[in-house]
């Protein structure tokens, strides 16, 4: 899976989201991830057509939502997916949310669905410490990917450090804070001395943490400047300076609720 890909998340649908991912390929990206929930599959699927890169090359993930829970209906669910993208196989399929109740058997499904060749790796999302335990208690398959919420305003070491343990690759969504904190002091001054952007800096943190991150954008130039970030590094001082800001501080969902 490559350490940097496309989200699109809330990019909305129509052509704009078509051309953001085609402009993602031509400049570089192999990653684009979309879900049910965000009613672009579509056009990610014509996307990944347009960008005029091999599909092999080019790495697919989408997502089961909340409604689509359980052994039967997560079975279906997927080949809804697969043809709403108008792909052959998809290369990641993730448990979207850890729904109470049925996620056990979900993830059986989506074990069968591996099995069967039309998705390469399967994984969850939004995954806590105690969900994880509770599936490998369930099944000997572990995660390929938990993709959680991470960037340093809420950098879950415990978490990240349970899933390196157990060859569960962490993917940081939301890696830039929805652009929340751009102008935070801390993060300004080590853009600064790089001469970069201060989404460009996150980003870089998240590389070297180890994770992969799929920020969101739409805009070309945006989705440039995110790749830009592979030839420079954070010093260990920064590091620990970045990572010094976390505060619990979310963008997104929290899923630590769920029983």
């Amino acid at each position: 899976m490559p350490a940097l890909g496309l989200g699109v998340w809330q990019a909305g649908t129509g052509p704009r989201v078509v051309q953001a991912v085609a402009t993602a390929l031509e400049t570089g990206y192999r990653l684009i991830d979309t879900a049910k929930l965000y009613g672009n599959e579509a056009e990610v699927g014509e996307g990944v057509r347009r960008g005029g890169v091999p599909r092999e090359e080019v790495f697919v993930t989408t997502k089961l939502w909340n409604d689509d829970h359980g052994r039967a209906k997560a079975k279906r669910a997927f080949e809804a997916r697969r043809r709403r993208l108008g792909l052959d196989y998809v290369d990641l399929y993730l448990i979207h949310w850890p729904g109470a109740g049925e996620r056990i058997e979900t993830w059986k499904a989506l074990v069968e669905i591996a099995g069967e060749g039309k998705c390469r790796s399967i994984g969850v999302s939004n995954f806590t410490i105690d969900h994880l335990e509770e599936l490998a208690r369930a099944s000997d398959v572990v995660p390929a990917v938990n993709q959680v919420e991470l960037h340093p305003f809420l950098f879950q070491r415990e978490l990240i450090d349970y899933c390196q343990r157990h060859g569960i690759q962490v993917q940081a969504y939301s890696p830039i804070a929805r652009a929340s904190h751009l102008d935070e002091p801390t993060v300004v001054a080590i853009a600064t001395a790089h001469r970069r952007s201060a989404a460009q800096v996150m980003l870089r943190w998240s590389l070297q943490h180890g994770l992969s991150a799929i920020p969101k954008s739409i805009h070309p130039e945006r989705i440039r400047e995110n790749a830009s970030i592979f030839d420079f590094e954070l010093s260990t001082a920064e590091m620990a300076r970045l990572d010094a800001l976390s505060s619990g501080a979310r963008v997104a969902w929290d899923p630590t609720g769920v029983p």
